[in-house]
This record gives structure tokens, sequence and C-alpha cells, in this order.
């Protein structure tokens, strides 16, 4: 049955024109903010200090009004401090973010000293008519039941001028002064080809930024789901020097400094201070307040193949013959919203896909995937259980007036879970069951898209602020967790269906602080200019420095046909990137990576084959960024962090500790610039084996076969010897070292090993951990956790050693007893 709404929804629905998302001057309570910045004055009443058991208690009065604020500090293990700020007596409760924190931290005892009373600027709204009960913006009006209930902090950051984070931008890796009253937004909004080089908030939020200067890096967690805006406003080091009597004029240096004003619509000032002092301490430190990156199966770090959309079932095994014909590894193919009835998530179209389990049995055969689309709106259709089912038990959010609230999405007329309550993410995750879901497999995975949530026709895109969610809650007080909601429950439902066996693999676009823990995301619907490509760095390493170290970028844009040669420099960056990815949007050509032409499908072949072969190297990153916090693709400044020149570069990262990828990003480009950090560091071109001394930077000449990558002299990467068609067929191939040495002609590395696909490393700890060193002449194979166990049939075949001085006369070999 088909309901209201007959009108026919396409990408212009979302492609819509930029003028209907808000810049800083049409939001209310920044305007408030802004106003009252300097009118309002603090003082903390040293008198009502009080110290307990876990935190230390004090009032703020404000000095004009005379209402009383209650503040709260904690210390917490591991150098973290924890701020909250809130009514004393509020006339209604405030919403504090749940679910985000992994545990209760454990507090340690904080001790106080009295100082003289001061008092503090903050920022706090006006009483003037300012949007505080409703506020327009084009045709939509926001009333506000509630009235205003904005909150601000302000942080001064002495001698830091470098900070990173506060994703999702489509901006600079450091991040840029606000003078011009361009603040840094957080307000999760489906934009189709978002505009570069802008300050909008996107497809995620994660209100987390990390200062970093020599010898020292901190963070600030500013724990707030509502829309969130952050000015920084930094002041360089400047010298001044003073004209005096004498023989010599006296200087004095003044520290740069930053202020950080942080300003949301609404809950509780919640923040956390991470201490540092370096950028592995406090990555640390964030990763044991939200998770660390989820340990992910290993046929999700291969190539993925997305198109919106691939016709039906012949289009799909078309499609995965070619990549055979070709030579071309791939590990997963993905379905849109085409492959539904009507757009019915949890459905298959009967005349596209008319047996679904045979085409699984295909890729099943050939050791490969299939993802699938479920977005978070429901069609409003009483003969679709889905929406049956939810309607009957109450699970949509609602309106104002008490209904269900309804919008307008690739459905038609559409209804949205309510992700916020409990119950209803149970009920979700258990539709992943293959009882439920029908003619779904065990090598069927999932994608959240349009989660943030995307409304068309809706107040920017998206769901209105006064939507009620589970507990009353107002949608404004939660917007930018939504989606995260969505993905741990679809995280949830797949384990669930294999009884907690299996790893899950779900690719979410929206996402907020603790997104990690559930999946992967991306940059959204990025478009085929080199412009875009070249952003898609700066965006990935900001993810990555705050904990989402699963990301990536489309592959060749989503939007509009690439060239053959951009094409060709997209695939060769992405194959050095955590999610790798290609996709593109409905009436663009197609662009599978045998349609460019012989010389195009070699370079693009040549790419894929390398990431196969990196395989060992980049699950062994992944394993560290599970265990211990690690980023896997990271700025030279994490690795580099006393090293100045490396605190503003973006157009070239570290992958793990030991390759520096520098991706071409520019047309017909033939000599590249490469900062080579490290004045102590040698450097191995990964192609051509020649070496570099660091701290320096070098021209490399470059074609279209490939990008400079270099090797870190001191490290050791694993790889694999023998490519598959897809990583299954790979478990058993031969491994190889690719040792490169430091000036001292030493090297290290690691190699992590489990099944690749079940929970077993973690409850029956059946992983390998091992060791490579090589020191004078000599290299050993040792175990890194005797804590591990695994079979595996696997061989070292192959050693490729850089930077011997002279050639070796003889190689003997060590092996159970024996001696070669």
């Amino acid at each position: 049955m088909e309901t209201a709404g007959k009108e026919e929804i396409s990408v212009e629905d979302e492609a819509v024109d930029k003028t209907i998302f808000k810049d800083c001057s049409n939001i209310a309570f920044y305007r408030r903010q802004k106003q009252q910045f300097s009118k309002n004055t603090y003082r903390a009443l040293l008198d009502s200090v009080t110290t307990g058991k876990d935190s230390t208690k004090f009032q703020i009065i404000n000095e004009v009004t005379k209402i009383p604020l209650l503040a709260e500090v904690y210390g917490i293990e591991r150098n973290i401090f924890r701020l909250k700020i809130n009514e004393e007596t509020p006339l209604k409760p405030r919403y504090e973010v749940p679910d985000v924190l992994t545990c209760k931290p454990n507090t340690v005892r904080a001790t106080t000293e009295k100082q003289e009373e001061g008092s503090a600027d903050a920022s706090q709204e006006s009483q003037e008519d300012l949007g505080l009960w409703e506020e327009k913006f084009g045709n939509f009006v926001d009333v506000k039941a509630n009235g205003p209930t904005s909150i601000g902090l302000d942080f001064s950051l002495h001698g830091f001028e470098h900070l990173y984070g506060i994703p999702q931008h489509a901006e600079s890796h450091r991040l840029k002064n606000t003078k011009d009253g361009d603040a840094y937004r957080l307000y999760n909004l489906d934009i189709y080809g978002y505009q570069i080089y802008s300050k909008t908030g996107i497809y995620g939020s994660v209100p987390y930024l990390l200062a970093h200067k020599l010898g020292r890096t901190i963070g600030i967690f500013w724990l707030n789901a509502s829309e969130t805006l952050v000015e920084i406003n930094t002041e360089p080091e400047v010298e001044y020097t003073f004209t005096q009597m004498g023989p010599t004029a006296a200087k004095q240096k003044v520290r740069p400094r930053t202020d950080v004003c942080w300003m949301s619509e609404s809950g509780i000032i919640d923040v956390f201070l991470l201490t540092g002092p370096t950028p592995s301490d406090v990555f640390k430190q964030y990763s044991y307040l939200t998770g660390t990156q989820c340990m992910p199966p290993l046929f999700s770090l291969g190539y993925h193949q997305c198109r919106w959309n691939y016709d039906d079932e012949q289009d799909v095994k078309a499609v995965d013959a070619g990549f055979d014909e070709h030579d071309i590894p791939y590990d997963v193919m993905w379905l849109d919203i085409e492959h539904t009835e009507g757009k019915r998530y949890f459905t298959w179209d009967k005349k596209r896909f008319p047996n679904p389990k045979r085409m699984q049995e295909l890729l099943r055969n050939k050791k490969r995937k299939l993802v699938v689309i479920s977005d978070p709106h429901v069609k409003v259709d009483p003969e679709y259980s889905v929406y049956a089912k939810a309607k009957e038990q109450g699970f949509f959010v609602r309106n104002p007036e008490g209904g269900n609230f309804e919008g307008i999405c690739w459905p038609g007329l559409s209804s949205y879970l309510d992700f916020t309550n409990p119950k209803v993410r149970e009920w979700y995750s258990g539709l992943f069951a293959f009882s439920a879901y029908q003619e779904s497999t065990d090598i069927l995975f999932v994608w959240n898209d349009m989660n943030e949530p995307s409304v068309f026709k809706g107040p920017e895109l998206t769901m209105q602020k006064n939507a009620i969610h589970h507990g009353g809650w107002e949608h404004r007080e939660l917007h930018n967790i939504y989606g995260l909601y969505q993905q741990m429950s679809t995280a949830e439902g797949l384990t669930q269906r294999s009884k907690g066996k299996e790893r899950p693999f779900v690719l979410s676009r929206s996402f907020f602080a603790g997104s990690q823990k559930y999946g992967a995301v991306w940059t959204g619907d990025n478009t085929a200019e080199w412009s875009y490509l070249k952003i898609s760095l700066p965006m990935l390493l900001t993810l990555s420095i705050t904990g989402i170290s699963f990301c990536g970028a489309d592959v060749g844009g989503f939007i509009g046909n690439p060239e053959a040669e951009l094409l060709v420099r997209w695939y060769q960056a992405g194959a050095y990137q955590p999610f790798f990815r290609g996709h593109a949007t409905m009436n663009t050509k197609r662009r599978e990576p045998w349609l460019f032409g012989e010389e195009h499908t070699q370079f693009i072949r040549k790419a894929i084959r390398e990431r196969y072969t990196l395989l060992p190297y980049l699950y062994s990153l992944f394993y560290h960024a599970h265990v211990a916090s690690k980023p896997v693709m990271r700025p030279l400044w994490v690795e580099f962090h006393d090293e100045l020149e490396a605190f503003g570069i973006e157009d070239e990262y570290m992958l793990g500790s030991a390759l520096l990828v520098h991706p071409v990003t520019e047309p017909k480009a033939t000599m590249i610039d490469v900062f080579l950090p490290g004045p102590n560091e040698i450097w191995y071109d990964s192609k051509t084996f020649a070496h570099w001394e660091g701290g320096c930077t070098v021209k490399i000449p470059v074609a279209l076969d490939s990008i400079p990558v270099f090797q870190r002299g001191g490290s050791v990467v694993p790889i694999k010897t023998t490519i598959g068609k897809s990583t299954g067929w790979m478990a058993n191939s031969p491994y190889g070292l690719r040792i490169a040495l430091s000036t001292k002609g030493s090297a290290v590395g690691e190699l992590y090993l489990d099944d690749g696909h079940s929970f077993q490393y973690l409850h029956q700890k059946q992983f390998l951990h091992r060791k490579f060193s090589f020191c004078s002449n000599v290299l050993i194979n040792s175990c890194a956790d005797e804590k591990g166990h695994y079979p595996s049939k696997c061989v070292v075949e192959q050693i490729l050693v850089l930077g011997f001085r002279k050639k070796p006369s003889s190689v003997i070999t060590h092996s159970s007893g024996t001696e070669r």
C-alpha cells in the first residue's frame, strides 16, 4: 500500500541550495552569547567550597542576576580533570549526555588551595528578545517551550598556538582563528556536495580538541550533544623591544596564547581536561573516557566497491566477475537504497533481486561479503511490518503535539525511530536476526546513512528541534548523538545474530564522540574534483586524532564524473588510508576500475594490490588502535611532536609509525616537494629504495603509476607476498618483511595475527603478537605477548633489508633448533 505524499523523491531533494543552512549570524543563542560576553560576571564563592571523596564542590554566583550555579571538580585517574557546572536549583532538569562514557571514571582525591576571590567573564544568555522563546529561519519557526538554555565557557591556553580536532568540517587540519565571527559549528547536517574550507558542521560531531606545543599536548573534551559552536582566537608569540637609556635595549617575549570559547544551545557544562603530556598520553586519556576503536574484521580493510545503485543481481554478478577478469582484488560489494522494495529497509526488490541468497552465495564462494544500506527513517505504510510494529510499540520520535513525527526522505513520508530509547535499540538490533531479516546471511553487513538525521524539507534538511524523544527530551538536547545510537544498535544486532561470536562491520555517516566503538565513518557526499581529494587528507587526519581511526573518503568523489587521472590519484591515496571504498551517486557514468583504458586500469590495479600487500601491517595498526589508542593514520606532529615544522603539515601523513605517505593532489604533477621529518632519521623510497636524511624537504619526481611513499629507518613492515582475489584467499599465503635500517643499523616492528573475524582473540586469547628486531646484523623473531596463542600455517618467505653499507657475504638462519 502506498501512503500519502506520492510525489517522486529524487537526489534533488537532498542537493538543495546551500542558503538553507545557517551561518553564525542566524543562530540566536550564538548572538546572545556574543552580546552578553562582557556583561555577565561570575564569582566563585570560596566559602562554599567542600571537598568530598570524589569531588570538590563550590558555588558560582551571577553578579547581576544573583542566580547560583553549582560547580563540581573531579580528579580522574590517568591525569584527567572533570568540571561540571549546572544550575543549583533548575526549574527543569537539564540534559546530561548518557552512553558516551565507557564507564563511570575512577576518581582520585582532589585537594584545594584557597586563594583570593576572583571573577571570570562567562557567556550567558541575554534577557532581551534574541530568540528566547522562538527562533525564525527561512520558513521555519523553532518554538522553545523551555525558553533560553544556552551555556558557554572560555579557556585560555597559554603557550599554545596549534590546535586540532572538533570534526567534522571540510577544513584544514590545524584549527583557524574565528575572529570574523565564523565559529566552528558542530551540528550534524546532510550537506550534499559540501563547501570546502568552511567551518560549517557536516555529518558528524566530536566536541573534542587537542592543543600542542613543543614538549606538551593537552585535550579538551566538551561532553554536550546539542548544537555547539567553538571560537578560536590565537595571539602569536610577540617580541617587544623597549627603548631605554644606556647602550642596550631591553627585550621581552610574550608567549603565544589561544582562547577557546565553547557555546552550546542546551545541556550542562560537562568538560574533561586531558593533561597529556604527550600526544600518546592524550589519546589514551580520551579513549579511557569514550572507548577505543573497535577491532574490525579483516575483510573490511580490503577494497569496497559501491554505487548508487547496482541495478540488479546480474549487475552485481558482472561487476564481481569484472574484478576477477582484470586481476583486481576486492572484498565487499555494496547495495544502496534501490535494492529494497520501495525504500523499505530490511526488504528486497523482488524484480531486481529475486534471489538474494543465491547472490550472496556467489559472493561467499569468492570469499567476499555484501553490505546493504539501512537508514533511520521508516516509510509510513501500515502494511510494512517494520513501520506497523514500531508504531504499535510507540518507537518513533514524536512531534510536540504527541503524534509520531513525520518527515520526507527517500521513501516519501517517513517516521523516524527513536534510537535514544534503549527498548527501540534492542528491538532494532533484533531486526538483523536471520529469522527477521529475510534472505540475509552471515556475509551481509550494514551501512547506516542519512542518520544526522536527514529530513527533506525540514529546517536545514534535518529534524525540527522541538521534536520529542524518549524521556520527554527535545531533539535540540541530543541532536548530535542520534546517529551514534543507530550505529550502536546496528553493531549490536550484527553481533547478536552470531550469538556474540562474530565481529560486526557497520559504516555510519553520522557520528559523535565514542562512535569509534561501533565501526567506521566516512567524509560523506564529496565531489569528483581535485580540491576534494586534497581536503580529504586533513579531514581524515582530524577524525583520526579524535579517536575515530576507521575512516575514509569516497574514492573518485561521490558526485560527478572524475577524469581518469584524478581517479587514479584517488585510488593511490585511498590505498594508504584506513577505510578504502569507491562510491558514486546515481546519474554518474560507471567507473569500475577497468573502464578508463588499459593504462589507467594497470595503475589502479597496482594501487589496490599494494593495499592488499600491506594488510598485515594495516591490521597490526588497527590492533594497536584497539588496545593502545594509537591512530592508524597520523599527522606528522603526532610522531614528531618536538619538530615545529611538522605542526602545520597536512598534505602528507604517517601510516602508523613506519610509512610516510604523500598523495598527489594536483593534476599533471611531475615533481612533488616532500618534507621528511626528523634530523636524526633516515627515509627510504619504497619504490626505488633510495634513501634521504630527515629534517629537510626533497623534490621527488612522480609519474602517474605511483605516489611518494617512504619507509622510516628503524622500522620493520610485515607484508603479504602473494595477493589473492580477496582477503579470504590470503589467510595462509606467505609473509614478507620489509626492514629499513636506522642510522645505527637497527630496526624493530611487529605483526599481529588472529582469525580475522571472531571475538576469540578477546575471549579465548587466540592471537599471535610477534616482535621483529634487527640489531648487529641479526634478525630476531620473538613473542610480543605471551598471553596469545594461535596456530598459523604461514611462513616468512621473503626478507628485504634496506640500508646495508655493504653486501652481506653470507646469511645464516636458525629455526626450531636447526641452522642453515
